[in-house]
C-alpha cells in the first residue's frame, strides 16, 4: 500500500545534508558496496551526483527516501536508457510503499525524458530489492558471479532491466 501523504519531488542543492544523513543511517551490507561512511563526511552532491539526478520521497514533512536515475554512460548510443544507481528508504518508512512509489516515479521521469529502457544493478543477496524490481517488471539480464567481495564473502552482481512502455 502506497502511503497516501507521500509526495515525490526532484532534489535541490539544499537537500545535501538530509540526504547525507539518510544515506548514512540506511547503510547496510545488504546493498552497499562501499565501506560504512565515517567522519568527516563528504558532501552528498558532487560533480558526478547532481541534485537533478535524484527523486525524493517526502512523507510527513520529512525526506524518507530517494532514487537516483541517470544515463548509464555519456555515449549517444545509450541515450535511450536510464539506470537506477541508488534507491534508499528510511528504516521508519520501510514496508509502506515508498520504494515502489520512487521506482514508479523514476520510470515515469525516464519516459518523459524519452527513455525506452531502464536498467539497474543489485547485489545477489538483496532478496527484498530483487523481489521489488521483479514485481515492477524488471527481469534478470545477467549475473556476474562473485563480482563483489563484501563482508568477507563473494557476492553476485545481478543486472536487471525492463522496457519502458509508453503511457
Amino acid at each position: 500500500m502506497i502511503v497516501p501523504e507521500l509526495s515525490i519531488r526532484t532534489a535541490v542543492p539544499g537537500d545535501d545534508e538530509v540526504l547525507g544523513a539518510l544515506d548514512r543511517a540506511a547503510w547496510s551490507t545488504l546493498h552497499a558496496v562501499l565501506p560504512a561512511p565515517t567522519p568527516p563526511y563528504e558532501p552528498f552532491f558532487d560533480a558526478r551526483h547532481l541534485p537533478g539526478d535524484y527523486l525524493l520521497a517526502v512523507g510527513g514533512g520529512a525526506v524518507v527516501g530517494y532514487i537516483r536515475i541517470v544515463p548509464p554512460t555519456p555515449l549517444a548510443a545509450t541515450a535511450h536508457v536510464r539506470q537506477i544507481q541508488g534507491l534508499v528508504v528510511a528504516d521508519s518508512a520501510r514496508g509502506r510503499g515508498v520504494a515502489r512509489a520512487l521506482l514508479r516515479a523514476a520510470m515515469d521521469r525516464a519516459r518523459a525524458d524519452g527513455a525506452v529502457r531502464m536498467t539497474l544493478r543489485v547485489l545477489g543477496h538483496n532478496a527484498p530489492a530483487r523481489a521489488l524490481y521483479a514485481s515492477e517488471g524488471f527481469a534478470v539480464e545477467g549475473v556476474l558471479p562473485g563480482e563483489m567481495f563484501l563482508g568477507g564473502a563473494y557476492v553476485d552482481d545481478v543486472l536487471m532491466g525492463r522496457a519502458l512502455d509508453p503511457r
